[in-house]
C-alpha cells in the first residue's frame, strides 16, 4: 500500500512539474524587438509562430537539454558578437541551425555549430583541414558567424534581411528582397514574411532571456576556455588541467585524433566547476547588476578605459585604421561641419550623422572618436555610473551604444532628467516603473578623456561675469579654470565662448585630449 502512495505521489508529482512547465511556454507578442529593428506581427504570423514555439516546448526534457548547452555557449557566442558589433540578438539562430551539437552535418554536408560548408568557412577565416575542422569549435565558428552575418548586414543595412542571407546565401537575398528592406527599422511579420525568420523568431521566444531565468541551473558548472599552441595532444592537455581525455574528446571534436597540430593559438574548451581562472582563460566576468538606489555605489562601476582605441593609433584621423569599442572608427583631425568630414573619410554625411547620433548642423570636433559603422544595442558593461557634466549623447559614444538604445534601456528623454550618480543600465532593459538608482560619487577618477557633448544653443553669456568660483583672474585677459569631474574640453569651450582647439593650444595639450581632475587651465578672453 505504501509502495501504491509512493508512486501515485511520483506521478502527481511529476504532472505538476509538466504541467507548470507547459503553462511557462512563452507567448509571441504582438511587438517585439529584434536586433535594432521593431517587428509587428499579425495575428496569423503569430500563431503560426506560437506553434513553433509550443513545439519546442513539447519535450520537457529535450527542452531542458537544448537550453543547458545553451546557457553553457552563450557567454562565448555574446562575446565573439558584441566583438564583431553583431547584436546579441542573432545569438539563438545557433540553436536553430544545430542545436549546438558540434559534429552536427546537413543534408548539404555543412557542418558544426553554425553549419558552415567548407568554402564558406574558409571565406571567415575558420581552418578546416585533415587536421583541424574550426567549424565544430564554438569560439573561431562563432566568430566566423558573427563576421558572415556582419558583412551581410553592410550589403543590406538590415538585421532580418542578414539573417535571412546566412541561409539562402547574399545573392539569394538580393534577388529575392532586392532593396525592400534597406535601412528599414519597423518591419511588418505577416504570412508572407519568409519561413526561416519566422522559425528564428520561435526559437528567439522560446529559448529568451525570460526562459533562461526560470530554467536557468542554480549549480556552479562553467565552460572553461582556454588558449593553447601547438604540437600537442588532448592527453597531455587533460594531465595539465585535471579534466578526463574523454571529456576533452567530447568538448573539442574540432581535433583530429586528439592531436593538435603545430601553431595556433586554438581554442580549448571543457566544463568545470572550479570557479578560479586557468593561466590563459578569457571568460568574460559580468559586473554585478542591482537595481536598488539604496545599495553602496560598489555594486556599479564605471568602466574608466572607455572608449577603447586600437589599431593604429598614429594614423587615427585616417579611415579604416583604428576600431573604437570594437567598431570601425576615425578621429577628427580638426574643427570641421558633419559634410566636410564624412566626404573626407569617405562615407555619406547622413550615414555618419545617423551612425554618430548627430544633429544637422553639429560640428566635427578635433580630437574626438567618431564611428563609421553603426553602433551597438548594448554596450560591453553592464551599468555606467553618470559624471558631473555628462550628457546621454556623450555616454553613448563612449560606450559604443545606440542613443536611442540608452534612453530607451533607461526609460529617460532628456539630458535634463540626468543627475550625476544616476546608475544608468548599458546591457538591460530597466523595467517599467523601477526607479533608476543614485549614488554618492567618491574618489572621481583622476584622468578624464575629453569627449564631446551636445552643442549648446543658447545665448553665450559673458565669460567674464560668469565664471564660477573655481575660476580666478591671472591677468586682465585671462582666467583660470579647475577640472571638475566629468568635465570636458568641449563643455569648457562652450562655457567660456572659445574653441577646443584654442583650449589645447593655450595648455599644451595633446592630441589624445586628455584632461585631469583638478587641472587648472590658462583662458584668455575672447
Amino acid at each position: 500500500m505504501k509502495l501504491i502512495s509512493r508512486i501515485i505521489f511520483t506521478k502527481i508529482l511529476f504532472i505538476s512539474l509538466f504541467s507548470s512547465l507547459f503553462a511557462q511556454i512563452p507567448q509571441v507578442p504582438a511587438e517585439m524587438e529584434f536586433a535594432d529593428l521593431i517587428l509587428r506581427i499579425n495575428p496569423q504570423a503569430r500563431r503560426e509562430i506560437q506553434l513553433d514555439v509550443d513545439a519546442l516546448h513539447r519535450s520537457p526534457k529535450h527542452f531542458q537539454v537544448k537550453m543547458d548547452r545553451f546557457n553553457l555557449y552563450r557567454p562565448i557566442i555574446e562575446r565573439e558578437f558584441r566583438a564583431a558589433g553583431v547584436p546579441e540578438d542573432l545569438k539563438y539562430l545557433v540553436i536553430q541551425e544545430s542545436g549546438l551539437i558540434a559534429d552536427a552535418v546537413s543534408t548539404s554536408n555543412a557542418v558544426g555549430f553554425w553549419q558552415f560548408k567548407q568554402g564558406t568557412a574558409e571565406e571567415v577565416s575558420i581552418r578546416v583541414d585533415r587536421q583541424v575542422d574550426e567549424r565544430k569549435n564554438i569560439v573561431n565558428s562563432s566568430r566566423g558567424a558573427a563576421l558572415y552575418l556582419r558583412g551581410h548586414n553592410r550589403t543590406f543595412d538590415n538585421w532580418m534581411v542578414s539573417l535571412i542571407a546566412y541561409q539562402m546565401g547574399a545573392g539569394g537575398a538580393k534577388a529575392y528582397f532586392g532593396d525592400r528592406y534597406r535601412g528599414k527599422r519597423i518591419v511588418d511579420v505577416d504570412r508572407n514574411s519568409h519561413w526561416y525568420f519566422k522559425k528564428f523568431l520561435a526559437h528567439k521566444v522560446a529559448f529568451g532571456e525570460q526562459v533562461f531565468q526560470l530554467t536557468s541551473n542554480t549549480n556552479s558548472l562553467r565552460l572553461a576556455e582556454v588558449k593553447v599552441n601547438g604540437p600537442t595532444s588532448l592527453d597531455a592537455l587533460a594531465k595539465k588541467y585535471k579534466v578526463s581525455e574523454e571529456h576533452l574528446k567530447e568538448m573539442n571534436k574540432w581535433t583530429s585524433n586528439g592531436k593538435i597540430p603545430a601553431g595556433g593559438p586554438y581554442y580549448l574548451v571543457f566544463v568545470t566547476d572550479d570557479q578560479v581562472e586557468f593561466e590563459t582563460g578569457i571568460e568574460p566576468k559580468n559586473p554585478a547588476k542591482s537595481s536598488n538606489a539604496g545599495k553602496s555605489s560598489t555594486k556599479y562601476s564605471t568602466a574608466n578605459s572607455y572608449p577603447r582605441i586600437a589599431g593604429n593609433t598614429t594614423k587615427a584621423s585616417q579611415p579604416d585604421q583604428i576600431t573604437v569599442n570594437n567598431l570601425d572608427g576615425v578621429q577628427a583631425a580638426s574643427t570641421t561641419t558633419q559634410d566636410t568630414f564624412a566626404e573626407k573619410i569617405g562615407i555619406k554625411e547622413k550615414r555618419f550623422r545617423r551612425w554618430n547620433d548627430l544633429e544637422p548642423g553639429e560640428r566635427v570636433e578635433a580630437g574626438e572618436y567618431y564611428y563609421t559603422e553603426k553602433k551597438k544595442a548594448k554596450a560591453e558593461v553592464a551599468t555606467h555610473i553618470v559624471q558631473p557634466g555628462e550628457t546621454l549623447w556623450s555616454i553613448s559614444q563612449k560606450y559604443g551604444i545606440k542613443l536611442s538604445s540608452l534612453k530607451a534601456k533607461n526609460r529617460i528623454r532628456r539630458d535634463q532628467d540626468l543627475k550625476a550618480g544616476m546608475v544608468l543600465n548599458l546591457q538591460e532593459h530597466r523595467k517599467r516603473g523601477e526607479d533608476i538608482p543614485v549614488v554618492q560619487i567618491s574618489n572621481p577618477s583622476k584622468t578624464v578623456i575629453a569627449k564631446n557633448e551636445q552643442p549648446v544653443t543658447q545665448p553665450k553669456s559673458n565669460p567674464v561675469t560668469s565664471a564660477s568660483s573655481n575660476q580666478k583672474a591671472t591677468d586682465p585677459a585671462s582666467l583660470t579654470h579647475t577640472v571638475s569631474p566629468g568635465e570636458t574640453l568641449y563643455a569648457i569651450s562652450k562655457k567660456y565662448g572659445v574653441t577646443v582647439d584654442q583650449l589645447k593650444s593655450w595648455n599644451r595639450i595633446g592630441s589624445q585630449n586628455i584632461i585631469s581632475v583638478g587641472q587648472k587651465l590658462t583662458i584668455f578672453k575672447p
